[in-house]
């Protein structure tokens, strides 16, 4: 998850109180040093062994040894509850991802950066505020997320603000700036700092003048590396505003999705164009990248390659710019199929091959660009090459880790599983391979009926329908066929990849069995169906 838009610290105090009563946003006095994490572990460890090594550690303890942590070390509370619990940032995540899981919460794209952004003091969001005191059984307060102005109370992490302390960090202008928004830097300023430099050779009143005017520089410099128009929470919005609409995506119908997306890719564009950090830019980079890398898929479930296509092309560009190799790669994932539909094998490939280049070799999303090259080798007629790249597949699936990664809040791992056992069903068809194309299109269809409900994907089992179909209807069973492509076309969600799959059965059928009755009522349906599907086109202004 990001960050919701920064303010200068200094402008803006954090929710933690140093022991004079000043905020502060590391917890500490400006000369205490902040310590290593080891520091944290070894304090841990000694309140363990003090407490006699229980086996489970009660939340009175793990209070406790926040407490100790924050009053040795000066971490932030979040920092000191998360070493208390003995959780990486790693771990911190995926204990938060299981939470939404396990109580059903709405899905979050929370990431480690986002995580450590929050350790550092840049509060997030109510929502993600919410979901860390479920995590910790615990308030704001406690976490560092507010203050409490309350009288002093028996709590032991009470630190309580002087009675005209600031307003806690995130309740700041909605601009996110200080009032001299256009000030700019003079350059004589600037060259006064570099003066520092003959400090040695100067007068001792000339020397601290320097040093005044270079502190009040240094300041300044500080004040315009922080100044943003991003409102507070913004980028936490965009987060799960992403989460959201991936969520949706094989939930709702693709035409009212892609007007909601495109809307929001819009507004990242506006944000880009604004005033903002560079750090907030390569996250504003990172969203927009995600939301033309949907807006792709979302394109060629429409029936639109070539918008399809120019989405995908502005995520790999945008996800280059964020420095995110990830999003890179799931662009090309979704050029390598919009290609692959539009019956140009080479360019899948390609796409695919490119998407290589930036995936981590155990990640689902590896396993996936290999059997889509393999899909692609089969489209073109290379059955060596299937052979080859669905090896690799398989080699990358042996790979993946015992619980692989998530992607905006879901799990990732079915997407490499699809690939293995939808596309050789696809590639054995095309390659005239009918008796294999059955038992992989069988055993793909079997998977896809066993899965959760939350997890199904209509349009999936469709294909992998209309690939058994296929498969039948080249081993001389027209009617099964028939049947079959019903049954596909009886989809909840039938896109464009459907339609242009069942097109696929009925010419095939056509061409094989002439004179069926049959053979005829389903094209009759296919050609009714195909408006309905498609719906409204995406017009991109």
């Amino acid at each position: 998850m990001q960050e919701a838009g920064k303010q200068s610290s200094a402008a803006h105090p954090g929710p933690w109180s140093a022991p004079g009563g000043e905020a502060n946003v590391t917890g500490t006095t400006p000369s205490s040093p902040v310590h290593d994490v080891s520091c944290g572990k070894r304090l841990r460890e000694h309140a363990l062994g003090r407490a006699g090594s229980p086996g489970v550690v009660p939340p009175e303890l793990v209070v406790a040894i926040a407490v100790e942590i924050e009053t040795h070390c000066g971490h932030h509370r979040l920092k000191c509850r998360r070493l208390a619990m003995a959780w990486t940032v790693a771990q911190a995540v995926e204990a938060a991802h299981d939470l939404v899981e396990r109580e059903r919460l709405p899905k979050v794209g929370l990431a480690e950066r986002s995580w450590k952004d929050w350790e550092a003091g840049h509060p997030p969001s109510a929502d993600y505020q919410d979901l860390l005191c479920r995590l910790f059984a615990t308030d704001p307060v406690q976490l560092g997320f507010a203050n409490d102005y309350s009288p002093r109370s028996a709590d032991p992490l009470w630190n309580g603000p002087k009675a005209n302390a600031t307003l806690p960090a995130g309740q700041a202008s909605a601009s996110g700036t200080s009032p001299d928004t256009g000030a700019e830097v003079d350059e004589t300023k600037r060259r006064d700092a570099v003066k520092l430099a003959g400090l040695a050779l100067a007068a001792p009143a000339a020397a601290a003048l320097i040093l005044e005017q270079a502190a009040a520089e240094a300041m300044e410099f500080t004040r315009q590396a922080e100044a943003t128009a991003l409102g507070s929470g913004t980028l936490d919005h965009l987060d799960l505003a992403v989460a959201e609409f991936n969520h949706a995506y094989s939930l709702k119908p693709p035409h009212l999705v892609f007007d909601a997306v495109l809307d929001y890719r819009r507004k990242v564009d506006a944000m880009l164009r604004g005033n903002h950090t560079h750090r907030q830019g390569r996250e504003l980079f990172a969203f927009a990248g995600w939301l033309s890398e949907l807006l792709a898929w979302l394109a060629h479930d429409l029936g639109d390659a070539r918008t399809g296509l120019a989405f995908a092309a502005d995520a790999f560009t945008h996800g280059q710019q964020a420095g995110h190799g990830q999003l890179c790669a799931w662009a090309m994932d979704a050029a390598a199929s919009i290609n692959l539909y539009q019956h140009r094998p080479a360019k899948a490939r390609q796409a695919a091959l490119k998407g290589l280049t930036e995936a981590p070799a155990d990640h689902p999303l590896a396993v996936r660009l290999h059997a889509q090259a393999a899909r692609a080798a089969a489209a073109d007629g290379d059955a060596d090459g299937f052979t080859t790249a669905f090896q690799a597949a398989e080699d990358a699936y042996r790979l993946l880790p015992p619980r692989p990664p998530r992607r905006f809040g879901m799990d990732i791992a079915p997407l490499a599983e699809y690939a293995l056992t939808s596309y050789p069903a696809t590639a054995c068809i095309w390659l005239g391979q009918a008796e294999a194309a059955r038992g992989h299109a069988e055993h793909a269809l079997a998977v896809y009926e066993s899965a959760p409900a939350a997890s199904r994907s209509p349009s999936r089992e469709a294909i992998a329908r209309i690939d058994l179909a296929l498969a039948h209807a080249q081993l001389g069973d027209p009617d099964d066929a028939v049947v079959l492509g019903h049954q596909a076309l009886d989809s909840a969600r039938v896109v464009d990849s459907v339609l242009g799959r069942a097109g696929d059965l009925a010419a095939f059928l056509t061409r094989r069995y002439p004179r069926q009755a049959a053979v005829e009522g389903l094209r009759e349906r296919l050609t009714a169906a195909a408006p309905a599907a498609r719906s409204t086109p995406p017009v991109v202004q």
